[in-house]
């Protein structure tokens, strides 16, 4: 059958067409091309290349004339794809040159390789974190629903895996809309700058090209930006990689609030809570040996990916702080599929949340049974707060006579203890009993004891700690009808969301 690319038996949360369009080794080899296609427009904008060698360059920079695993294989000649790259386009451009223009002039004069390569990495994380922003987008409007939908639907708030207190469904799903907006908002700030430093960051070579032209290297460099769609920057960068470690985190952050919402759904979708549920689609969650398991396959593929991400990112730094001399020996080449990983991890990520979220089933009914299990019990902080200054107050009586708020909080905590020594399923009628007795009525009236065990009445400010964050990101709490990928380029036609 031939060789076979990376197709993603081994990572299924990257194994989408979105993801391959975006970042696959086709699309790399068209970033190198439309890098290198541009810089000829530049110069031939510039009458630095006879006229008409860009619309050569052009024509030779289509990436189906290239042998993409030639190119891989004869790489390991120069340590990187760019230079076995370059002779074939020169080949391409010298067959393509039928009226003798010279427009090989225009192919890659005054680069370097890592000028091509890291703008053409640039330029395909920028497509790639569009792509992954337009998932976003729809996922963190259908978490803003679920919390102005589930404000009022109860639940029991968790902390190291105990239950605490009262909590609302629409609080966790506004937390979780928290965490993925922020997230988004820090990938839309992300510069994706252009590269143009040449042989060792000096631009000799593009400062005897443009001295007798009237335009400086720095033009050079703010022309190709332009034409790419990318940033202008004030100097080269080879070797202060702020820009691949600020978008490496960014992604990482992108997939650390992804996984926490995957993680959440991984727990209450358990059978024994049952509070939530994925989504169901045929063909999907089965178990090879078990008919009955639906598994929550949607949660786990993106958990993967949360769990991967923290270490591409690291490589990054690692490789950064590795960037020796003006040009480094190894540590740019390990950045590469760090880089490379991250964008295709936080594209899967992205593509299933998206689907999880949208799908997500919600059951109040299950939400309100596991918050009866403690009963009570979750509103001994509100009892404590109430009633522990009671029994120290002069409406104490004489028994209590010198009693201070300390002593309050230790009966009420004797209640406690005494009701968690008892069978779970006898504890809330244990607690009230135990309480009941160690409060007499002249202090706390039977209304206002039930008053202070009602959950509802014990939300502190969770509605409007929900209001307040969806409106702290407005452009990511309403659904847009309008969004959408950015349209393929060229190279790209006929990717799918997958």
């Amino acid at each position: 059958m031939g060789l076979q690319g990376d197709v993603g038996l081994l990572s299924p949360v990257t194994a989408s067409p979105l993801v391959a369009s975006l970042t696959g080794d086709r699309a790399v080899l068209a970033a190198i091309l439309r890098v290198e296609a541009a810089w000829a427009a530049v110069l031939e904008g510039a009458s630095l290349s006879p006229a008409g060698s860009a619309a050569v360059v052009a024509a030779a920079a289509e990436v189906d004339r290239y042998d993409l695993a030639g190119i891989a294989v004869r790489a390991q000649g120069g340590a990187n794809p760019v230079i076995p790259l370059l002779a074939d386009l020169r080949g391409h451009v010298a067959a393509l040159d039928t009226a003798g223009i010279g427009a090989s002039k225009a192919v890659h004069t005054s680069l370097t390789s890592q000028d091509v390569f890291d703008s053409a990495l640039i330029l395909l994380a920028r497509d790639a974190v569009r792509g992954l922003l337009a998932e976003l987008k729809p996922t963190t409007a259908a978490l803003a629903a679920l919390a102005e939908q589930h404000a009022d639907t109860l639940c029991v708030g968790r902390s190291l895996t105990q239950h605490s207190l009262p909590f609302s469904f629409g609080l966790k799903a506004a937390q979780w809309f928290h965490g993925l907006a922020a997230a988004a908002r820090r990938l839309e700030a992300i510069e994706f700058p252009v590269q143009t430093g040449g042989a060792a960051g000096t631009l000799a070579a593009a400062t005897v090209l443009t001295s007798d032209s009237g335009v400086s290297p720095f033009e050079l460099a703010d022309r190709l930006a332009a034409e790419l769609g990318l940033a202008a920057v004030p100097a080269p960068w080879h070797t202060n990689r702020l820009a691949v470690t600020s978008l490496g985190d960014a992604l990482a952050a992108m997939t650390d609030a992804a996984g926490k919402i995957a993680s959440d759904v991984l727990f209450l979708s358990r059978p024994e809570v049952a509070e939530l549920a994925e989504p169901r689609a045929a063909g999907r969650g089965g178990s090879s040996a078990m008919p009955q398991k639906q598994n929550p396959v949607l949660s786990v593929l993106v958990r993967s990916a949360a769990l991967q991400a923290p270490g591409q990112a690291a490589q990054l730094h690692l490789a950064a702080a590795n960037f020796n001399d003006e040009r480094p020996d190894g540590a740019w080449h390990s950045e590469w599929p760090a880089l490379r990983q991250l964008l295709r991890l936080g594209l899967g990520a992205a593509v299933q949340l998206r689907e999880l979220v949208e799908g997500l089933q919600v059951f109040p009914d299950a939400m309100r049974r596991n918050l009866e299990l403690s009963g009570p019990l979750l509103l001994s902080e509100a009892v404590t707060a109430a009633v522990a200054p009671l029994l120290a107050g002069p409406a104490a009586g004489q028994a209590a006579a010198g009693a201070s708020a300390a002593d309050g909080k230790q009966r009420l905590q004797s209640v406690v203890d005494q009701t968690l020594r008892v069978p779970a399923q006898d504890r809330a009628t244990t607690y009230r009993r135990l309480l009941r007795a160690a409060v007499p009525t002249e202090l706390l009236s039977d209304a206002r004891l039930e008053e202070l065990l009602d959950p509802s009445r014990y939300l502190g400010q969770a509605a409007e700690i929900s209001r307040r964050i969806l409106a702290a990101y407005p452009e990511y709490s309403a659904p847009e009808p309008s969004i959408s990928a950015p349209p393929p380029t060229p190279e790209l036609n006929g990717a799918s969301r997958g």
